[in-house]
């Protein structure tokens, strides 16, 4: 049915075979102005902000939101859906409609994961400049990122040699920073596990009068790129107004009083923001079919929120019938953020959910045989097991639960592999329109681009038309506990939740220095519904720990720590970068 990969070439051969529109034809068929774009060679280019402006009085378009089952650690296709189903709103449907995609790091491309594009023949193409570079924004990310921390360390060291007039003399005030609570860490766009816990801050220098120069050796680490709070920011801010406002909050620390310390303070914010303005502007590129579509900022969906960017979804709603966006991991975390945090600050409210099925997910959730990226899959994921799958259905109606408490109409799309049985696709139809989904889609487009997912486009734009009655989880005015409980029992089916002394403690100085009133963004295991990976289905009787609670004022939200969570990727034993080089030609190979 699909993913017969002995008859289908690879992602990269099917992108490098593609009729490519240049991007001046992608931009004038969608309304956009030839002095609105800024060109990065043929295919791509950024999309000035002044456009939001010029359309400020158009009608919105219908906003589609794609999430996903608790996946396998092999992801079920969520971007891939996403981009098959803006290809059939476009090719199969004819309707006018954009994509918008979050930028892949590039720490996963030379991993496991591999690329983010897409895959088969439901791709954003060039897939080569889309998951490598692109046009720089996660670099700007870096250097900003490092300049903060670099601006914080310098910032100790000469508090420390300096008197109070000193300091002033400079136009400085003595911050009086204290080192055991600096959350600011440095940030590298690789994966890298050597990097996750360093020791900084030694120094062999002499002051002029010979004696030893003040070291500060304290512990720190290495984040990923996509893990900064200014990908974030860059994710949710609306204007240049507001991405600077956003900056200038960015806590970095407390003082020896308890008090935060942003970014403001440490006179660096103006900085950043300079590094930063090319980067607000989103990357415009194509699908395989020729649809337009939005590249634009990829946090982190387990410490972040997970979701590509308000201004590019403010520019696809205008220019667009339809806007189909994603959001990261499974619906409890990607779409849970999406409605309570991203929609909060756009104010913009998708009219459908898509949620992403796979038959071998469901197996997994039934109790079936461990999924491991790299080793080949058990025969129970690739012969008909319909018991199995029956246990596993409950994963899927925990979800479609989830998505209708938000008073938003669902459609399943189930993801289709050449390995699937009828049976097996139709009990999952069944229980998802029973459970009330608005239609379950058995869908092909890995291995038929649009065609294979025009009947799920039908059902999309069916439910477009249905009533909406969105509604947030809750007010941003309960306290922060109140908000975490919330989440945890009734979006992952908790019983209670607990905090550790730490947690306890960084909750009550968020919420005396006037940080409780922001939305939560949990931080956790995007392999199960609960705390712990090794929970599948839909597990009850559990209680989620909160170990450490973190603040991202600037991005505006704050996130607990649950369970284990890295926020640097370590690399496989045979990681893509093994696999990929030029050929004679020139032409990139094995990139996946």
């Amino acid at each position: 049915m699909a993913r017969n990969v002995k008859n289908v070439p690879s992602d990269l051969e099917i992108a490098q075979a593609a009729n490519l529109r240049t991007i001046e034809q992608v931009a004038s068929k969608m309304g956009i102005l030839n002095d609105e774009l800024e060109r990065h060679g043929t295919w791509k280019a950024k999309v000035k902000l002044d456009l939001i402006d010029r359309l400020a009085d158009q009608p919105n378009g219908k906003y589609i939101d794609v999430t996903a089952i608790t996946p396998t650690p092999l992801g079920e296709g969520k971007s891939t859906t996403m981009v098959g189903l803006t290809q059939a709103l476009g090719s199969e449907l004819a309707k006018n409609v954009i994509c918008c995609i979050r930028q892949p790091s590039m720490g996963p491309t030379f991993n496991i994961k591999g690329g983010a594009a897409g895959g088969g023949y439901s791709q954003i193409v060039p897939m080569e400049e889309f998951n490598l570079h692109l046009t720089g924004d996660i670099h700007a990310i870096s250097v900003a990122h490092n300049l903060v921390a670099a601006a914080l360390d310098t910032r100790l060291y000469h508090e420390s040699r300096q008197t109070d007039e000193a300091l002033a003399r400079r136009g400085l005030k003595r911050l009086d920073i204290d080192p055991d609570t600096i959350t600011w860490r440095r940030v590298v766009d690789i994966c890298d596990r050597s990097l996750r816990d360093i020791q900084i801050g030694f120094n062999d220098a002499k002051l002029k009068d010979g004696s030893p120069s003040p070291v500060f050796p304290r512990k720190t680490g290495f984040d990923i790129t996509v893990a900064s709070e200014i990908m974030a920011i860059l994710a949710l801010a609306t204007s240049l107004k507001d991405m600077r406002q956003r900056f200038s909050k960015m806590v970095v620390g407390l003082n020896t009083k308890g008090k935060p310390v942003n970014v403001e303070q440490l006179g660096v914010a103006g900085a950043v923001m300079v590094l930063m303005k090319e980067a607000l502007m989103p990357t415009l590129m194509q699908t395989l079919e020729g649809q337009p579509a939005f590249v634009h900022a990829g946090p982190f969906a387990n410490i972040a929120h997970g979701n590509s960017s308000i201004i590019a979804d403010k520019m696809a709603v205008k220019l667009g019938d339809y806007v189909v966006t994603e959001s990261g991991f499974g619906a409890d975390i990607g779409m849970e953020k999406f409605f309570d945090i991203k929609c909060r600050y756009s104010k913009l409210i998708p009219n459908a959910v898509v949620l992403v099925a796979t038959v071998r997910a469901l197996k997994m959730h039934g109790g079936g045989p461990t999924v491991k990226p790299g080793s080949p899959l058990d025969e129970a994921y690739t012969k008909e097991n319909l018991a199995l799958l029956e246990k596993g259905l409950c994963n899927l109606g925990v979800h479609i639960k989830n998505v209708l408490r938000f008073g938003i109409p669902v459609v399943v799309a189930v993801n289709a592999f050449h390995t699937d049985s009828d049976a097996e696709l139709k009990m999952i139809r069944e229980y998802a329109i029973d459970k009330g989904a608005e239609d379950a889609v058995v869908t092909t487009h890995w291995a038929n681009g649009g065609k294979g997912a025009a009947k799920l486009a039908e059902a999309v734009v069916a439910a477009c038309e249905k009533p909406a009655n969105f509604k947030f989880l809750y007010p941003l005015d309960w306290s922060i506990k109140q908000k975490i409980e919330k989440i945890a029992i009734d979006i992952y089916g908790a019983d209670a939740v607990t905090y550790d002394a730490l947690a306890e403690k960084q909750i009550d100085t968020y919420e005396r220095a006037g940080f409780g009133k922001l939305p939560i963004c949990m931080a956790k295991t995007h392999l199960s519904l609960s705390h712990d990976p090794t929970l599948k289905g839909a597990p009850t009787g559990f209680t989620v720990p909160v170990r450490e609670v973190r603040a991202s004022v600037g991005a505006g939200f704050i996130y607990p720590l649950i369970g284990t969570v890295s926020t640097m990727p370590g690399l496989a034993t045979h990681p893509a970068f093994m696999d990929i080089d030029l050929d004679e030609n020139g032409d990139i190979v094995g990139l996946f």
